[in-house]
């Protein structure tokens, strides 16, 4: 793969499994910009205030990590216990003995989920297994 910016240096392809953070000016403790030095096609953090540069240790300047990892009972509340849509069963609530239950299937998808099924007591809102 090769790019108008050139190969990686060894440490910057180490560093782009870091976390990103912001970076600051010595100079005036500003917060400091990715730049494009075009003239010698590399990347530069330069100050918006004093235009102080400092070269960059890794071609990374912004990571956006998506959590796939949603809860089993995301989007339950209290007050599901009271819809008429899910079925209900005989299951005694561990936390205030109630004995009627509504339950559903977990709705997260992957390949190792195996099918869960969900309790919610219609008293007190507690979900269990």
């Amino acid at each position: 793969m090769s790019s108008e910016m050139g190969t990686p240096a060894p440490e910057a392809q180490r560093s782009s499994r870091e976390k990103v953070s912001f970076r600051f000016c010595r100079e005036c403790s500003n917060m400091l910009y990715p730049h494009e030095d075009r003239t010698t096609n590399t990347l530069l953090y330069r100050c918006r205030t004093c235009h102080n540069t400092e070269p960059a240790n890794t071609y990374c300047v912004f990571r956006n990590n998506l959590s796939s990892n949603a809860g089993e009972t995301a989007g339950v509340t209290t007050d599901i216990g009271s819809d008429p849509t899910l079925p209900k069963a005989v299951k005694i609530c561990p936390q205030c003995g109630e004995s009627e239950s509504v339950f559903f299937q977990s709705q997260q998808r992957t390949e190792d989920t195996k099918m869960s099924l969900f309790y919610v007591c219609i008293s007190c809102g507690k979900v269990h297994h």
